[in-house]
Formats: C-alpha cells, structure tokens, sequence
C-alpha cells in the first residue's frame, strides 16, 4: 500500500479516483503546502511548483505524476538528481484545445465581447460592432503538432487559408491538408489571423517581441492557448495600442496568478511578505530583481485583460469533461505501471 497524495482536485474526480485506487491509501489536498509529509506518490496539476524545497518536506517521494503534457511546473533536473521519475498525460486535450481555439477566433472577429457589452447600454450602433467574414483570411499556424494538425483541418470549414511555420516539416502532412509551410517572417507578413501552439523553450521564449509585432500584417488578430510566455505582454499591449494588433484571443499568461486573485491583492501580499523578511533596501530597487518583474507583468497582465479587444478565457481551453477523464484516465495508468515497475509516459530530464 502506497500513500498516494492528489493536488488539486475536484469532488467527482476524488471519488473517481478513490473507488479505482481502492489498494492504495489516498489522500487530497488543495495545494502542496498541505502535502503530508509521508507522501510517497504525488499527482500534481499546473499550479503546483514541485522543486527542491517540495523535496526537502517530502523525502518519501517515489514518483511525481503530473495531470497534465507539460512538465513546465516541475524541476526535472532536480528530479533526476534525486532519481524520482516523473510521468505525464501525453495527449488529452487536442481536439478540445483545436475546438476552444476556434472559439477565441470567431469571438473576436466577430466582436463578441463588444456586443455583449453593447446590450448594458442604452446605445447601440451597426457600425461600432461591424465584424469581419472569415472566408478568404490567411490563418497563419506557429506548431502543427497534434492540436495545431486539428487547427488546420478545421480551418478548411471556414474558408481559411492556412500557413504554417514549424521546426519539425511534414511534406505528407501539408499535401493531404492542403496547407504550405512558410518561414516565420513570411507567415506574420502575410497572416491575418495568427494562433500560436508551439511549445515553451528557451528559443521560444517571448517569440512574439516588439520586433515581431513590428513584421506582422497590420490589423492582425493574435491567438494563444499553448504558453503564455510565448507572448512579451509589454510588447502585445504596445502592439494592440498602435493597431498593429487589432485584437486578441487568449487562454493563457504571462503571469497567471492574476487568474486566480485580484491584482490588487497578490501585490499587497508580496508587499507584506517582503516587509517581514526585513529585505535591504538596495534588493527591491536592483533592476534585475524577479520579484519587481513578476509584479510588472501582473500589473501588465491585469491592463491587458481589460480591453474590449482581448477576448480572454482563465487556461480552460483543455477542460471539457471528455478530456477531463482522459487525463484521470491517464493517470491512474502512469501511476499503476510505475509500482508495477513498469513505468509508462516517463518525460526525459533536461541535457
């Protein structure tokens, strides 16, 4: 029998869950602070920063098992270093995130956030709230993985037509979809709509800059429900008040904590929190300081969310209840074949 804690959980997914781990002693907690200290299995979703402190109040850990295909949440390298394995859902959500894409697209061009707020007010005008067809646009696509692949089929039903810039080319892919593929520079000169579903790397980090923005076909309509640091926020802001942007359809942050919480809110309790650490006073004025940063990028994130020309969703692009229970699904089997000693879905530590 194996301790087996679950982080962040719902009602429906812990009995699930319990009534299929039956042999183990399981055990939920809202977050990791309130991890028992004996906890051998952990099963984490996107919120929970595992790290050498985690490993520090848990040394029982055997393995981490994160709910989810990134692992971004999760030091790796230290994992390695202590030799405790991590596993992760490799596919879930490709239809649903394909889908939810779609939605952001239409919600802006056809100015949906606009109209909504239009029926709060007396006023209304055909002309403040005239949209635009989707027929005949160019759809530029950044990653045709899994969900960036359904993208593109879906985009055919539309009209669109597609361009792609990947890394990793596919000939055959490209002749049975009936998309080109372009290199970055072409793809935001000619793109209409761009929708973002790389994934978060060192090269890809802030992969939309001022200097991107500045190439892009102006009135362009950005999409992102892959990382939000694909995304300099600074650079959108600027882009979306020069008009180089004409909007923006997001599921997910720079900083997300402002999904969770006021701004208002988390600023004051890092304001605190330092005051009881009696920092120097020489630390919250060094320009390099990441606290100051992730402080300016709530703050950023907090202007940009309210725009009438963001359409944003709080990172549920992935949740529908199909994909949901794939991901519990999915688990339970990582989680299994490890103590059966024959792990599954093991994610490499980095080189």
């Amino acid at each position: 029998m194996k301790q087996i804690v679950f982080i962040e959980t719902e009602g429906a997914e812990q009995e699930w869950l319990t009534a299929e781990l039956t042999e183990h002693k399981l055990h939920f907690a809202p977050d990791l602070a309130t991890t028992p200290v004996d906890a051998q299995v952990v099963s984490v979703f996107l919120n929970s920063r595992i790290d050498a402190a985690f490993f520090q109040r848990h040394p029982r850990v055997e393995l981490i098992a994160t709910r989810s295909t990134t692992t971004e949440h999760i030091d790796l390298a230290e994992c390695a270093s202590r030799r405790i394995p991590v596993c992760n859902v490799p596919a879930y959500g490709d239809y649903t995130v394909a889908e939810h894409t779609f939605a952001l697209i239409l919600g802006l061009v056809r100015r949906l956030r606009e109209a909504l707020d239009s029926t709060k007010h007396a006023t209304f005008s055909y002309e403040d709230l005239r949209a635009s067809e989707l027929r005949g646009k160019t759809l530029g696509i950044v990653g045709a993985g899994r969900i960036g692949e359904h993208v593109i089929r879906m985009s055919r039903v539309f009209g669109l037509n597609a361009i792609v810039h990947d890394i990793d080319e596919n000939p055959q892919l490209a002749r049975d979809l009936g998309f080109r593929y372009v290199t970055f520079d072409e793809l935001l000169q000619k793109s209409d709509i761009i929708s973002l579903h790389a994934s978060l790397t060192p090269q890809t980090f802030h992969l939309f800059n001022r200097d991107t923005f500045a190439k892009c076909k102006p009135g362009v309509f950005i999409i992102n429900t892959a990382r939000g640091r694909l995304i300099d926020t600074n650079a959108l802001c600027e882009a979306l008040d020069s008009g180089i942007v004409a909007g923006a359809g997001l599921d997910v942050l720079e900083e997300e904590r402002v999904l969770q919480r006021d701004t208002s809110r988390i600023i004051g309790d890092q304001i605190i929190e330092r005051l009881h650490t009696q920092f120097p006073p020489r630390e919250i004025r060094a320009p390099d300081n990441s606290r100051i940063k992730e402080l300016q990028t709530l703050m950023l994130n907090h202007n940009l969310l309210e725009r009438r020309n963001v359409l944003f969703t709080p990172h549920i692009a992935f949740n529908t209840v199909e994909a949901v229970e794939r991901i519990l699904i999915a688990t339970v089997q990582n989680i299994r074949a490890f103590l059966t000693g024959a792990p599954i879905n093991l994610v490499a530590p980095p080189n």
